[in-house]
Order: structure tokens, then C-alpha cells, then sequence
């Protein structure tokens, strides 16, 4: 009897774990399908609400900027050398700027730059939309006549997949620069060859895949973070909790995309 209710016991917190977790990401679409709405909404950019959204653009994207295409273009040149000899070393010369390209440019660079931006802009900025809900804000601007999605929520998250896809573009051409440098030197001989071997690589289905992913990752970074800001926790829940529940939602989805993107290009 007691092995009996001890299962029935574990197989209803299993359910509830399940439903939690189902409700969760029903959530994340349903509150995306509001954004989207309100994002091709002309009236979610008047001239009080275009000054929100220049703002967060502004700090998702403008101070980290410098330090990042920084960082960046170190960790290219590094691991474009290693690549480059390696590739020498082993007589593989042809192969070398390829590799380049789908580690970095293809793989590595989307991905690093939506962690960037996540740490350094979604994640804390969810984290304030929860203490301001918490604290009554939203009930306050419902009062004064405004929406807190399109003036609070909805900025966040442009602003967020703005600065994703900015430092992944700047990133990207960072990496096409430092490789063709890396393999013909400061000369263009070798330009006709590079643009052949990367137009090769870039073909229009490797193209589309790499879109679609660096925008998977941008909306996922954006969203999540702002969604779990909006959901209503257990009375114990705290703001750890909606940080850490967005954070492991968000690894779980970026995966996702990357495993369907390699699928996609390799196989």
C-alpha cells in the first residue's frame, strides 16, 4: 500500500511538473504573438513611445559594442592561427579558410553574441520588468491609460533582438576580414579566390539556415527573459527564479536551433 501511494504520489508531481512546464512555454508564445501584434502596430511607435524604444535600443546594444567587436576580434584572430597553422601543418591549405568560416562565422559568432547580449542586457532587463510588476507598476500605468506591454515590454524586446543581430553582423564581418588576412596577407591577389571559396560556402540554403538561426537566437534572447518576468510565480518565487527559469529555457531553445541548424547544413 505504501509503494502504491508512494508512486501515485511521484507520478502527480511528475504531472504537475509537466503541465508547469507546458503552461510556461504556452505563455512564451502567447505573450510573443501580443508582441508581434503590437510590433507591426503604427501605434505602438507615437512620438512618446519612439523615444522608449531609441533608449533601450540604445542601452541593449551602445555600451557593450566597443567591448564586444573587442573581444571578438582577439578570439578571431586566436582562433583563426590555430585553424590556419594547423591546416598548414597538415598540408590542407585549401580547406583552411572553410574551416574559418563555418566555425566562426557560420556557428560560433551567432551564438556567442546572444549570450552577450543575454547576460548583459535580457536577463537583467526581465528582472526589472519583474520588480516593476511586482511593485505595482503595471497596475499604475493600466491607471494612467497605458499599455505596459507596448511601452515597457515590447521596447525590451526590439531592443534586445537589435542588439543581437548588430553584434553578430559586426562579428561576422570582423571574422571575413581578420581570415582573408590570415590566408593571403595584406594584399588583394587574393581577393577573387576568398570571394569564390566564401560565395562556395554561403550558398543560398546555408544562407537562409544561418538567417533564420541568428534570428531564432535574437527572438529567443529577447523573449524568454521578458516572459517569465510576466508570469505568476508561487508565492515563494523571487526574482532569482524568474532569472534562472529564464535562463535554462532559453539554453534549452538556443540548442534546439542549433542542432536543427547543423542538421540542416551537414546533413
Amino acid at each position: 500500500m505504501g509503494t502504491a501511494f508512494s508512486l501515485y504520489g511521484w507520478l502527480l508531481q511528475l504531472g504537475r511538473g509537466v503541465l508547469r512546464w507546458v503552461l510556461g512555454w504556452w505563455l512564451v508564445v502567447f505573450i510573443g504573438a501580443q508582441l508581434a501584434v503590437l510590433a507591426f502596430s503604427p501605434s505602438s511607435y507615437r512620438r512618446e513611445t519612439r523615444g522608449v524604444v531609441l533608449r533601450h535600443l540604445y542601452n541593449a546594444a551602445g555600451p557593450g559594442l566597443p567591448g564586444f567587436t573587442t573581444l571578438m576580434a582577439l578570439f578571431n584572430v586566436v582562433v583563426i592561427r590555430i585553424v590556419v597553422v594547423t591546416a598548414f601543418a597538415y598540408g590542407l591549405t585549401q580547406y583552411a579558410l572553410d574551416a574559418v568560416v563555418r566555425v566562426l562565422v557560420l556557428e560560433l559568432i551567432p551564438l556567442v553574441a546572444a549570450l552577450f547580449v543575454a547576460v548583459e542586457y535580457t536577463i537583467p532587463g526581465g528582472s526589472e520588468l519583474y520588480k516593476l510588476r511586482r511593485g505595482g507598476g503595471f497596475a499604475r500605468m493600466r491607471a494612467h491609460g497605458i499599455d505596459p506591454l507596448s511601452h515597457e515590454v515590447l521596447p525590451r524586446v526590439l531592443a534586445g533582438m537589435f542588439a543581437v543581430l548588430l553584434l553578430a553582423l559586426l562579428s561576422c564581418l570582423i571574422s571575413l576580414v581578420l581570415a582573408y588576412i590570415a590566408v593571403h596577407g595584406f594584399t588583394l591577389a587574393g581577393m577573387a579566390s576568398y570571394n569564390h571559396a566564401v560565395g562556395n560556402i554561403f550558398n543560398p540554403v546555408v544562407s537562409m539556415i544561418f538567417s533564420m538561426k541568428t534570428l531564432l537566437f535574437a527572438l529567443a534572447v529577447a523573449l524568454l527573459p521578458v516572459a517569465n518576468a510576466l508570469r505568476e510565480l508561487p508565492r515563494r518565487g523571487s526574482r532569482t527564479s524568474v532569472e534562472l527559469q529564464g535562463l535554462v529555457q532559453m539554453f534549452v531553445l538556443m540548442l534546439v536551433i542549433e542542432i536543427a541548424s547543423l542538421v540542416g547544413n551537414y546533413y
